[in-house]
């Protein structure tokens, strides 16, 4: 009998970093049939002569979360050969919700994730209030790749305890309530449970983030659920400093790793300086690595774009809260104040978390005729000609401009990064795909991956680089049948021209969210077909019409990792 779909004469690189070979693979009813040199027909060939046939890459931190009520492709990861994503990350999400908590958790993604307001209250769908119901939905409306489900704490806590939930921790009866919800949730397929304590994620009305008021009798609690059902990972976002672990952080880790038994993954490990800050805290976390905790880490060097409208950058300053969610006016007048000015001139001198250079500081964009001659010019440079403070400039810029000011942070020499790709002590990810529209956007990491670091600078070998990308990511959060080509696991399959694969080197803005709203994106390169369950949903970078994605569902499995 022929198989639904033979890939012949490609460069078959299988996700288990082991030599690639040319071959040929089939697939017969979703799965994967055989790999190897086969004889047999099939419905449909496609030649991959000169292409590598690869497993779909698996996305492991995406916040999809809303925009898969209004866009079944999952755009932009799925241009880039990502088949697979986890969302749900760093504790903030739409599910599970009642009725009159909507208004809440849709300002949680205002501020967390950087999405607007108009276009979540525009684009969500809200057909569901439990969180097995959301990913019920999801499959409901069809989506053309896999999504997985964390279950993130912040929801669940507005569940229980309403408003209060960004006041205090649980109480007794409130904890055992939250954790039945986190058990339904994971028992229902959910792959684990996020949360944070970076001080970066507010939420409604500029209050932290709820699970951030979470105590440790809480998340003790919560961790023990995935010990009882034996499934599921943990993921967290910690930074109190960017790639710094304190020793209250891992005491943290330390915590949900011996009483969840199961992996934990954290944000982040960064490159941040010539002194070795990253290998002291990988030496510092070995311990924990140990016992199945991951750090993630990024491949893409992250071009923020903002305004001040929307100054989700600055959240993690406690002095920038009263800006947020107001109308313009009123942060105008904020931005004037000196004491507001010689606060932030303070932060910035003596960083906590992220350092910013003026003179890497870009004018983008602005909308006054006065002010056009300054696009493309640094705040550094407009500052010296305007014989002013650069933190003045930064503000008064921005206010002349009625807050329409777009400012880019370009990044610096991204060769620091190169120690961290091959790491395994490290998880690659961090695309933020779906959230962070109008400032920034690293979904196109996979392909950026494979064009930058392995073609162009050969910094990591193909095999691993794809290994990287696809099984290491699936086990780690128990996708037991994705991320490797081998008979029987599942059809999701990304070929790609190792000599045209990448993405676009700067971000693209398009209004094409709800509600005219705009998101940047990153369009790729060298993806020649994108096949999900064994069904083709890309064809040289179009869509064939196929919706072939599935809500993956966890299961107890062998381990953690390869």
């Amino acid at each position: 009998m022929p198989y639904d779909l033979l890939i012949r004469n490609g460069t078959v690189v299988d996700g288990t970093g082991a030599p690639r070979f040319v071959g040929d693979v089939a697939v017969s009813g979703g799965t994967i049939a055989a790999i190897g040199k086969l004889k047999d027909g099939a419905r449909r060939t496609l030649d991959a002569s000169g292409l590598v046939v690869a497993p779909g890459f698996v996305d492991p931190h995406t916040h999809y979360d809303a925009q898969i009520c209004w866009d079944p492709l999952v755009t932009c990861s799925s241009w880039h050969g990502v088949t697979s994503v986890v969302m749900g990350n760093c504790g903030v999400g739409i599910a599970p919700c009642k009725p009159e908590v909507r208004e809440v958790a849709t300002w949680d993604l205002v501020n967390v994730e950087g999405i607007p307001y108009d276009v979540l209250s525009k684009g969500i769908t809200w057909d569901w209030q439990t969180f097995p119901e959301f990913m019920a939905a999801a499959q409901r409306r069809r989506i053309g790749i896999n999504v997985a489900f964390l279950a993130p704490l912040t929801p669940f806590r507005h569940f229980v305890m309403g408003e209060e939930s960004l006041e205090r921790a649980a109480r007794p009866d409130e904890i055992a309530k939250i954790a039945a919800l986190l058990r339904d949730a994971v028992a229902a397929g959910a792959v684990g449970f996020s949360t944070t304590t970076f001080t970066q994620h507010i939420g409604f009305k500029g209050r932290p983030l709820a699970c951030r008021l979470a105590s440790r009798d809480e998340l003790k609690a919560y961790a023990n659920v995935l010990r009882e059902l034996g499934k599921g990972a943990i993921e967290i976002s910690l930074t109190q400093v960017i790639g710094v672990l304190s020793e209250q952080e891992y005491a943290l880790l330390d915590l949900l790793l011996t009483e969840s038994a199961r992996p934990v993954t954290w944000l982040t490990v960064v490159v941040r300086d010539d002194k070795g800050t990253h290998r002291e805290t990988l030496r510092k976390a070995a311990p924990l690595i140990e016992r199945g905790g991951l750090p993630q880490v990024a491949c893409v060097p992250a071009i923020l774009e903002l305004d001040l409208r929307g100054p989700q950058l600055f959240a993690y300053m406690p002095f920038w809260a009263s800006a947020f969610n107001q109308p313009v006016e009123v942060q105008k007048k904020h931005y004037r104040e000196p004491g507001f000015r010689q606060a932030f001139r303070e932060e910035l001198a003596h960083p906590q978390l992220m350092a910013i250079d003026f003179r890497r500081v870009e004018v983008m964009r602005v909308m006054s005729p006065h002010l056009k001659a300054l696009e493309g010019r640094s705040v550094a440079e407009v500052a010296a000609q305007r014989n002013k403070d650069p933190v003045d400039t930064f503000l008064d810029l921005a206010i002349e401009d009625n807050l329409e000011t777009r400012y880019a942070l370009i990044p610096g020499n991204d060769q620091r990064m190169a120690e961290l790709l091959g790491d395994p002590r490290t998880l690659i990810g961090l695309s933020d795909g779906g959230a962070h529209v109008d400032s920034h956007c690293e979904a196109g990491y996979a392909t950026y991956l494979l064009g930058t670091w392995v073609r162009e600078r050969g910094t990591i070998e193909l095999e691993h680089a794809v290994k990287r990308i696809t099984s290491e990511p699936a086990q780690f959060f128990g996708l037991w049948d994705r991320g490797r080509l081998a008979e029987g696991m599942a059809a999701d399959i990304t070929i790609f021209d190792p000599d045209m694969i990448g993405c676009a080197r700067r971000q693209e803005m398009r209004a094409d969210l709800p509600a005219g709203g705009q998101r940047l994106v990153m369009p790729a390169r060298g993806v020649e077909y994108t096949i999900v369950n064994g069904e083709v949903l890309y064809e040289h970078q179009r869509h064939t019409g196929a919706l072939p994605g599935r809500v993956l569902r966890s299961t107890a499995g062998p381990g953690s990792r390869l």
